[in-house]
């Protein structure tokens, strides 16, 4: 079975009024490629969409999955980490102390990255 996802390369483009002083940045879509992804990332796209929603998800691998993708991860306050993906940027909770990721998160991941276009 071969799973690829849709990847747009990303740019800045500056938005702002005459004067500007009202300059606002905004990410837009460049172009789009098919890119394969690497077995690991598979194996966690489909756990992701199993249904019923998997409990034992690593919460390192979704991590690597994101990155795959193309986002931007970062640290939050507490254990919240942002990834910035699809042009939009969506707060998660990094689970503890157990690594798996509880089955609402799994469902939110799979809402979100089906939504993007990137499915198993």
């Amino acid at each position: 079975m071969a799973i690829s996802c849709e990847r747009a390369q990303m740019i800045w483009v500056g938005v702002g009024s005459e004067n500007g002083s009202k300059y606002r940045l905004h990410m837009v879509a460049l172009f789009t490629t098919m890119l394969p992804m690497k077995r690991k990332h598979r194996t966690t796209l489909e756990l992701i969409f199993a249904h019923p929603a998997s409990a034992n998800v690593k919460w390192r691998d979704i991590e690597a999955l994101f990155a795959a993708l193309g986002a931007i991860i970062g640290e939050a306050e507490g254990s919240r980490v942002t990834v910035e993906l699809f042009g939009v940027v969506r707060v998660f909770h990094r689970p503890h102390p157990r690594p798996d990721t509880d089955k609402g998160a799994v469902a939110s991941v799979r809402k979100w990255l089906e939504s993007n276009g990137v499915t198993p």
